[in-house]
């Protein structure tokens, strides 16, 4: 992949094209050669880089088996990214996330504390079957993922960049979960449902992992690639109009809200936060810049709300018992949303 072309604070028309089908380029690369290991999970691919070309942190949620450790591991090589992985288990404490300080002897033999880090320092992280360790060792993870450092003995400790967590996690409803603390979903930008493959993708999956040849993806971006992508993201400009409109379906999950369909006031109880706001707008600018768009559109806000909110909203008791899904309530919050005002 060339060089990214330079960037002015006023780019000229051409610069823009240029930048805008260079950040195409790289992105397409990337899910080629992620889609070499991953069969049969387009949405959930999309939604990943997505997350990562926002800065963001993902939750991939599904049974065992359907191949969430394996595109997270993947993403690794793809990106050329420094991987680190964390196996939660019930006895896993905070120190052996973020790490500790130990005892040791200098050149003079005299004894001094220093910082060992932990698994947590690694650009791409995976917290591999999160819901599995308890709330305190879980929430070990909140200042890295929010403030991107950890502090260990009052000393602060910054993580490299760029920094993502991918987390996995089994349904709550299986044996030997703990639910993640809100506190700690909202720090995901994206939660991403991982569902079963179909029977043709399947297939297709048995034909690449039970044979001799194993396909192997290729590294196509580089860590300093990454962070110029993120940059062009934040640069997208989004109109007036289409901020509102953000704005208005984030205000559509709050009951209390004057937006509130009917939907949310009858079986919401708590609506989503400004993280997810800002996760909607830098999340729709990168599907822009995909297309080959340097603006945002409407139906760009729609295809991300899903992921963006289903972890953020709270249903309140009468949707618990109805059983109702997140996805059901985000899909009438769009249909009763206009995308402009009369």
């Amino acid at each position: 992949m060339s060089a990214a072309p330079s960037f002015a604070a006023d780019p000229t028309p051409a610069d823009v094209e240029a930048r805008v089908a260079d950040f195409k380029a790289r992105y397409s690369s990337i899910e080629t050669q992620v889609g070499k290991m991953i069969v049969g999970h387009a949405q959930v691919v999309e939604q990943t880089i997505l997350c990562l070309m926002i800065g963001g942190h993902a939750l991939l949620e599904g049974v065992p088996g359907l191949g969430k450790t394996l595109l997270v591991r993947t993403l690794a090589q793809v990106l050329d990214l420094q991987f680190s992985r964390i196996q939660f288990t019930p006895d896993l404490m905070p120190a052996d996330i973020v790490g500790t300080s130990i005892v040791v002897n200098d050149d003079k033999g005299n004894r001094m504390f220093q910082f060992q880090p932990g698994p947590i320092f690694g650009n791409l992280v995976l917290a591999d079957e999160i819901n599995r360790a308890t709330p305190k060792t879980q929430s070990a993870l909140l200042e890295a993922m929010a403030e991107g450092s950890v502090s260990v003995a009052r000393k602060t400790h910054l993580m490299a960049q760029p920094f993502f967590v991918l987390a996995t996690q089994n349904p709550l409803e299986m044996e030997g979960t703990y639910p993640l603390p809100e506190a700690q979903l909202d720090r995901f930008a994206f939660k991403i449902s991982v569902h079963s493959p179909s029977l043709g993708d399947l297939t297709t999956i048995l034909d690449r992992t039970t044979g001799l040849r194993v396909p192997m993806p290729e590294r196509v971006v580089t860590a300093d690639q990454i962070i110029e992508m993120k940059l062009l993201v934040r640069a997208v400009p989004v109109a007036s109009h289409v901020k509102e409109y953000i704005g208005r379906l984030t205000l559509a999950t709050h009951p209390d809200s004057p937006y509130a369909p009917e939907v949310t006031k009858k079986f919401v109880r708590f609506g989503a936060s400004p993280r997810g706001a800002q996760a909607i707008m830098l999340a729709a600018k990168v599907l822009a810049l995909r297309d080959g768009r340097y603006n945002v559109s409407f139906s760009d806000v729609r295809a991300v709300l899903g992921p963006a909110f289903r972890h953020r909203l709270i249903l309140n008791f009468e949707g618990q018992a109805e059983g109702i899904s997140m996805d059901t309530v985000i899909k009438k919050v769009i249909d009763a949303t206009p995308e402009t005002m009369a």
